[in-house]
């Protein structure tokens, strides 16, 4: 399954028979056809494609609402968030103790890595792409911009494309993330290399933040968080078949 996904956001669009044969191969021969079939119908039946308005699974929580003791944690994510307690944070404060926690490290993450803030940002874009997580796209896109990530970059990475016009470092770090996040693994030549322009700690830190927005873009995912104020979704939402 993971090297279908890794044929089209590497390579540029889909294998999809050599992509079947690679299932088959993998899986076929434990539980036959029939499963192989079932799985792979499972990730591009339309029924798994959103196409109508997603309805907010949790009440807004209010700063009044929260218990005394939880809002200087509110007055923290107030300091940062693109949404006041919204986005994420609406689901975090479910579990306080949890909240603070993630809140720490992703103020590390965000604002104390070793990683540019420009790449940074790609990353966390990348993940969003990945996850068609609309709100994440929607709150880092502005700060992306601002940090110098081209727009045409965006737009190409937007449209689940390999983004054409990246600066090197850009490069890799798409291709960073791509592979960690598609295959789950790292080629030799690339790590060799993003440790050689990167150094050791950007690294860590790159890795440690793509797997930290996975996390980000199912809580958004699974609590189907909006755009504030009704506001247009800025991806299109795209089976795992054409990420």
């Amino acid at each position: 399954f993971h090297r279908l996904w890794r044929s089209v956001l590497v390579h540029g669009k889909p294998r999809v028979h050599r992509s079947v044969l690679c299932v088959h191969q993998s899986f076929g021969r434990l539980w036959g056809w029939g499963l192989v079939v079932t799985f792979a119908r499972c990730f591009v039946h339309p029924r798994h494609i959103a196409g109508t308005t997603m309805t907010e699974r949790l009440s807004q929580i209010t700063y009044d609402a929260l218990p005394a003791d939880v809002r200087p944690l509110a007055d923290d994510i107030l300091k940062v968030s693109s949404a006041a307690l919204g986005g994420p944070y609406n689901a975090l404060l479910r579990s306080p103790d949890m909240a603070r926690r993630a809140f720490d490290f992703l103020d590390y993450l965000r604002f104390k890595t070793s990683v540019n803030k420009r790449l940074n940002e790609f990353a966390i874009l990348i993940q969003a792409r990945i996850s068609n997580a609309q709100y994440e796209w929607w709150a880092h896109e502005p700060i992306a911009r601002k940090a110098g990530l081209s727009d045409a970059v965006m737009r190409d990475l937007q449209q689940c494309s390999r983004p054409n016009g990246m600066q090197d470092d850009e490069r890799l770090v798409y291709d960073f993330c791509i592979q960690l996040s598609l295959n789950h693994r790292v080629p030799d030549d690339l790590w060799q290399e993003a440790v050689m322009k990167m150094g050791e700690q950007a690294v860590v830190d790159l890795t440690v933040l793509s797997g930290t927005y996975v996390m980000v873009s199912m809580l958004l995912n699974a609590t189907q968080v909006g755009i504030p104020g009704g506001g247009a979704e800025p991806l299109q939402v795209l089976s795992p078949l054409e990420i």
